[in-house]
This record gives C-alpha cells, structure tokens and sequence, in this order.
C-alpha cells in the first residue's frame, strides 16, 4: 500500500514540474514603500491571465520583510461594487508549507484552470464580495522565494542545486531543472510563532503600498494549518495594534474564517479514530475489522504511545520529543486510514487517486506566460519541502501553539471567528473540530444549538452552532477544501461572515439582537449522509465534480479539446503539501495526497 502511494507521488510530482524551466528575474516591477518601512514590488496583471473581466483589476508582487526573504502575494478587486470601498480579505492556505494559489484557484479565487491549461470563470468567488489578498506564506512557499537558485526537484520533493543554468543528464530524468529557492532552513519560519512577524509585514507593506483597497475593515480566513496559523497570526496582529508602531498601520481585524482547522493535536489525532471507528463518519463506512480496530485504539491510547506522547510534548516543549511524537501519531494513528482504506484523507468518499479537485493549474503557473505575466522569480510548487522540514524538526505539528487561548482572545477584542468544516474530510475532520469548539467556551455557546443554514438555492447544506460572534458550521458533502464542494454555500456564508449577520440565515444582525444572538436547536448534529455518494471504484483523472450530485459527473464534461489542451498524465491531487495537509512521507518529509509536501503536513 505505501510503495504504491509513494509511486503514484512520485508520477504526480513529475506530472506537476514538467514544464519547470529556468526563469528570469522580472525587470518590470514598480517598488512602492509600504507601512512600517517594508519595500512592496508589484505589477499589474493583465486580464485573462485568471480574472477574466477586463474591468477588474489585479496585482501581483512581493513583499520585501527581510534580507533573502520575498513574500509572494496576488491580489483581485471586489467584482460587485467600488473596490475602493469594499473589505479587504486575505487567504491563506496551510501545510505548513502549502501555496495559497490551491485556494486561489482550486477554491474560492475569480478562476480555476482546466486541462487545456486555459483559465475559466469562478462565479462563486469570494471576490463578488471582497478584495481579495493571496499570500504565499512562509518564504519558500510557492512563489515566495529566498534567494533563486539553479536546482532540481527529485521525486520525493526535495531541491538540489546545479553548477548553473543548464540541465545534466543525471537531472533531466525528473523533467523539473529550473529556478528553486535555495534550500535553507534558515531563511524561513520553523513555528507558527515565527510565522506570525513575516505575515504582518507583508500586511504593512500591501497596505502602505495599496491604502485605497484598505480601508473598510480586514477579514482573515484560511484552512487546515490555518488552525495553528489564524488564531495566532490574527492574535500578533492584535499585540502588534497595541504598540502604536510609528510607521506602521493599525490592522482593523474584524472577521477570521477557519475551514477544517488543526487546533489542538492531542484532540485531533483522537477525532481519526473517533471518525474511523467510533462513533464513526456520517457516511456509513466501515471496512476496519476487530483486528486493525484494537491496534488502532492501542496505538492511540496505549501506555507510552500516541496520546502520552503528545502530553509530554505538551509538558515539555522539546523540539524532538514533539517531533518524534507527531512521527509516531502520524504513522500509527493517523495513517491506519490511509493504510485500510486507500481513500483521500481529504474527501473520504473518493478512493486514491482522486481526480478532485483539479490541479491543472500547477501546469499553468508554470508556463512562461504566467509566470511574466505575474512577475515571478522562480517556478512554481503546491508546497515547499524547506517548510515542511523546518516546521518537522520543531515538532511544530504536534503542539497545540495557544491557538484555544488565541481564539478566546479575539472574540474578547470584538473579533469574530468562524469554525466551518466539510464533513467528508478526515484529515482534519469535523469531530474534532466540534470539541476544539467547545473548549473554546465562547460565552452562550454550550447553550446553543445546531440549525440549518439556508441558502438562495433553498438545499440545505449543513448546519451551525452560532452564540454572538463565535460559530461552529458542518458542511454536508463536502472534503476539505469546502469552496470546491459546495461553492454557493461556501459564498453565501462568506458573505454574512462580512456582514456580521447570523450564519443560519442571514437575516439578522447579530450584535443587535437583544440579549445576544443564539441558535436555538438541537445539542448535536445528527444528519447521516449514508454512503450514496462513497465511489466504490476509483474515479477517472478527467472526470468533473457535480455539485448538484455531490459526486462525480456520470459523463465527464471536459471536452476533447480541452483534453488534449493539456497534460492528459495530469498530476492528481497527490502532489500539495498543506494541512491541507498531511502526507506519506519520503525521506523525512510527509506528503499529503495531493502531490504536496504535506502538513508536517493539505
């Protein structure tokens, strides 16, 4: 089972940096002196290249927060009114090390790519609504570079550098010689803490450099790792308010959204077996004999195994006690899934490989065009092994990193703060995320019950759990990348997000209802999907999604054209590496199932 993971990675990382070339450092930027001294460089990118309408215009560039440090961002004005005067938002993905173009065009961005490498429109972006900021975030991570190199990728993800620009026998066999950042540790974060610093920079210097999109209130969302990167990132930005830094902007913080977070691990590595076992998914799978059930229930709560291993992480804050317990949770605990049941740890439903959803676009971010087009310093990857590693020999993964405590700090400064989860997703799944909400103890909220969210479409599509400005969402029929899944839904609860009006229905305004707004309903959420959408065969590479059916097309709608437009060996989703994001790991460093260097990792 792992050798045939690990060759199916291997093909789709391939698949993935076949058009890796050597690029040359753009020569057309504009630098503009930001907030708090940091040098921002941007160009404006032409339509077409993903937003399709000429009259919205976007920026790409790099934020400049240290020496050997560039941070990648792309930014999209509000497609439905004055971009002046609309929110500004920022997306994040996680890993940690995943590139948040997977949210961008995978998600929630103007666009999404098909297999002719050509981009279409997204009309549930979130863009109809907001701003919208894309950052490539630690240094390393997809387009965020260190200093560019001449390198290599191998099959298991790791760059090695070349003599110069030119591509040796021994190298050509990967088909990915090109331009990398230098594969230092040193020249990024290896915490979520030590994350938090670069990313406000970035903010200062977006700002600075663009105050007209910056000046109706900043909303922060993310997913997976963004369960350790949303609280305590929005947490610093909150400190760093306090200070009155001469130079710098206050960050009016008024919304973060969470999709399918990584809080606390100790919770999260028993919500595998919660969701696996007992009580079980809502989608009435269970393949798991007596046998493979006790040793995963040892291997999780045994004497010195997963469960006392974190607590000593937790009591200790030893970087390799941490690390060796998330090598342990990862690799029998969290992987018995992968082992027993070769399905996506991201949307159960599917078996490996999953088709869903498309990364056609990883092609396409390195292409020439593109990367001109966008200013780009070196080619594009879905995640960053320099990232994964650092944050693996922290044990960064295995910590809780105050992220409860974050939270509980937020909603008192008058932020509020949205848990939402699609509830096929196991890798970090909604049972879990159901007691990270409780021990938040957001005030009303053990008295609130869950109700249905109603949207235009009038389909129920999940319910939450609201009390004032904290709330809890499970999204029904839908992986971990919620957008993708069920993109109405997904824009709709964004949009009442913004708004600060009830998640249920968006009718009311939630800090005037007398008393405190609550949801009144039932004390769980009991729904049961039952298996009518598990694919019991795997799913064809050029099949589409049906979001009517909540699975996969019967008759695949990507044309001949489009088909042979593209890469038809196209690189699945084996190859990201975000929290989105864990992974089987090659050498040290853990891939998620979507070919990216994963969470440790989506």
């Amino acid at each position: 089972m792992m050798r045939s993971h690990s060759q199916t990675l291997a093909a789709a990382l391939l698949a993935s940096s076949a058009a890796a070339q050597f690029v040359p450092a753009p020569t057309d930027l504009i630098t503009k002196k930001g907030y708090a001294g940091i040098d921002v460089r941007y160009k404006e990118v032409p339509a077409g290249i993903c937003e399709l309408d000429p009259k919205v215009k976007s920026y790409s560039g790099y934020a400049d927060v240290a020496e050997n440090q560039h941070v990648f961002w792309w930014f999209f004005e509000a497609r439905n009114q004055d971009p002046t005067d609309a929110p500004l938002t920022v997306w994040i993905n996680g890993g940690p090390g995943s590139s948040s173009m997977i949210g961008l065009f995978q998600e929630l961005g103007p666009c999404g790519v098909g297999p002719d490498l050509k981009p279409f429109n997204n009309p549930y972006s979130w863009t109809n609504a907001s701003n919208m900021l894309f950052i490539d975030e630690p240094t390393t991570v997809g387009f965020s570079y260190s200093i560019p190199v001449p390198a290599y990728k191998g099959d298991d993800g790791f760059i090695t550098e070349l003599p110069n620009n030119t591509c040796p026998d021994y190298a050509k066999s990967y088909g990915s010689c090109g331009t990398y950042s230098k594969s230092d540790l040193s020249l990024t974060a290896n915490t979520t803490q030590g994350a938090a610093p670069n990313m406000w920079k970035t903010l200062q210097g977006f700002m600075g450099a663009f105050p007209q999109y910056s000046r109706s209130g900043f909303s922060f969302t993310t997913e997976s790792y963004g369960g350790h990167y949303g609280p305590v990132f929005n947490e610093y930005f909150v400190e760093q308010n306090k200070k009155n830094i001469a130079g710098a902007h206050k960050i009016d913080l008024e919304n973060v959204l969470i999709g399918n977070g990584w809080y606390d691990p100790l919770v999260q590595y028993q919500a595998y077996y919660n969701y696996s076992v007992y009580p079980g998914n809502t989608y009435d799978y269970d393949p798991y004999n007596d046998t493979v059930k006790a040793e995963w229930f040892n291997n999780l709560y045994g004497p010195g195994n997963c469960v006392d291993q974190t607590k000593q992480c937790y009591a200790t804050g030893s970087n390799s006690i941490c690390a060796q317990a998330d090598n342990f949770c990862y690799n029998r605990v969290e992987n018995f899934y992968d082992i027993y049941s070769n399905r996506d740890e991201y949307d159960m439903r599917e078996l490996m490989p999953d088709p869903f959803p498309y990364s056609y676009y990883v092609q396409y971010l390195n292409t020439p065009e593109v990367q001109t087009a966008i200013g780009a310093f070196q080619n594009f990857s879905e995640s960053s092994p320099t990232v994964s590693s650092a944050f693996g020999n922290t044990g960064d993964d295995d910590r809780e990193s105050g992220t409860i405590e974050a939270v509980q700090k937020l909603l008192k400064a008058g932020v509020q703060v949205m848990l939402y989860y699609g509830d096929a997703d196991y890798n970090c799944n909604w049972l879990g995320g159901q007691v990270v909400a409780s021990m938040i103890s957001a005030p009303g909220f053990s008295t609130a019950g869950f109700v249905n969210i109603t949207t235009s479409d009038k389909i129920v599509h999940g319910q939450v759990k609201q009390s004032g400005l904290f709330s809890f969402l499970r999204i029904y029929e839908s992986g971990h990348e919620v957008p993708f899944y069920q993109p109405l839904a997904s824009l709709e609860i964004f949009e009442r997000a913004l708004k600060q009006v009830d998640i249920a229905t968006g009718k009311e305004k939630i800090c005037e209802v007398k008393g405190g707004y609550k949801t009144v309903g039932t004390e769980h959420s009991t729904y049961r999907e039952g298996n009518g959408t598990v694919q019991m065969e795997v799913t064809p590479s050029n099949a589409t999604y049906d979001t009517a059916l909540n699975a996969p097309d019967p008759t695949p709608t990507w044309s001949a054209e489009q088909l042979a437009g593209g890469n038809k060996k196209r690189a699945t989703r084996i190859a990201r590496a975000t929290r989105m994001v864990r992974p089987a790991r090659k050498n040290g460093v853990r891939f998620d199932k979507m070919g990216r260097a994963k969470r440790t990792v989506l």
